[in-house]
């Protein structure tokens, strides 16, 4: 065990601004160091019985509660350790303090989720050139590039973990408590911040009393139509393989697939880039779909046209049958209505639509691929 004097806190009062910078720097890069070293030892404890033995349901249950970590920064030190062999360029980095611990185990969870495609060197010249927090952003961007199917179904997987409870006290208080994907919630932030800003000098409510009210201004109709700013490349909005994601205000990078829902029926102000990374076009945040002929579609179709379904016009969006990216046109012969479920299933869920010479509308769901047939005895 460490001796206590070697590790309690010690006044800086009779340090320089200078000696107190240099004197965090060095203690920051000593606990990488022993990070470093903890992941390595968390890794290989991980793989031996000795979590079994004390009962624990998992070697990251085990360090959760012996090591005093939740259990996303256990899970973190076990991953890095487990890829140290793969992440040896960025594991010396580490040890010479040209990045951090934290740029580090995004290396190892991208490295997990990219598998053969994962190139270290790329990613380690970005680690040194961007803070940990930045960094995590780029490592999404290359996950897109590099296996845009499994990125955008880990955001559907996000999606089915939506939820909102609402349950009321003896009181009359209400309680509301819930989980949105990140699409869902950048929607939501995006509304509130504008209505929850302070009202004057003697506004005192709090951050939260302020959100509060803002989500019941919205509830009551009193809120603008919320305005999500894009940044794609054109690369990503064409689906090209390769082609990093699209950034998204209040939310982590988002798939080219749901971009394409956004851009049918969605208030959005894009910004799009070449592949150089320069502006090459800033859009007005505006309906694809004008108003009037919003109002032509929902009086034609009434309702969302999936088959069954029968959520009113008011609640759905106008799908372009060919999306425009592609060529298709915004008028009434290539719209629908869909609600925002039926909507999703198109885009992200891979269902397809077709559209009759007698306007009735035929589903087929994705292509389901089976895996090689069984061999047959020798």
């Amino acid at each position: 065990m460490l001796a206590t004097q070697d590790v309690y806190p010690s006044s800086t009062a009779h340090l320089t601004n200078d000696e107190r910078r240099q004197r965090l720097r060095e203690k920051a890069y000593v606990i990488d160091l022993q990070v470093l070293s903890f992941a390595k030892e968390a890794a290989e404890f991980a793989a031996t019985d000795a979590w079994e033995e004390d009962g624990s349901t998992s070697p990251i249950d085990w360090l959760r509660f012996n090591c005093h970590l939740t259990s996303t920064v256990a899970a973190d030190r076990i991953a890095v350790g487990e890829a140290m062999n793969q992440l040896s360029a960025s594991v010396e980095a580490t040890m010479r303090g040209e990045i951090g611990f934290a740029h580090l185990k995004d290396m190892a969870r991208t490295a997990g989720a990219v598998g053969s495609k994962f190139d270290e060197t790329k990613l380690l010249e970005k680690a040194r050139e961007n803070s940990p927090g930045k960094f995590h952003y780029i490592c999404h961007h290359y996950r897109h590039a590099a296996d845009r199917k499994r990125f955008e179904a880990e955001q559907a997987e996000l999606m089915e973990i939506r939820k909102l409870t609402i349950s009321k006290c003896e009181d009359g208080v209400v309680l509301v408590n819930g989980i949105l994907d990140p699409v869902g919630g950048a929607a939501l932030i995006t509304a509130i911040v504008p209505l929850a800003q302070k009202s004057g000098a003697y506004d005192d409510r709090t951050l939260e009393q302020r959100q509060a009210d803002a989500l019941v201004e919205l509830a009551s109709g009193g809120g603008s139509q919320a305005q999500i700013q894009v940044t794609s490349s054109i690369e990503t909005l064409l689906g090209l393989a390769g082609a990093a994601a699209a950034e998204m205000e209040f939310t982590l990078p988002v798939s080219s697939t749901t971009i394409e829902r956004l851009a049918c029926d969605s208030s959005i102000a894009r910004i799009l880039l070449n592949s150089e990374s320069t502006v090459i076009d800033v859009g007005r945040s505006k309906r694809v779909v004008s108003e009037p002929m919003r109002r032509a579609l929902a009086v034609r179709d009434g309702n969302c046209r999936w088959p069954g379904c029968e959520r009113p016009a008011s609640w759905s969006a106008a799908h372009h049958v060919v999306h425009w990216i592609d060529g298709g046109t915004t008028d009434l012969d290539n719209l629908i209505l869909l609600c925002h479920r039926h909507h999703r299933m198109v885009h992200e869920g891979s269902w397809q639509i077709v559209l009759g010479d007698d306007g009735r509308m035929l589903t087929i769901p994705p292509t389901v691929t089976f895996g090689p047939p069984a061999r047959g005895p020798d």
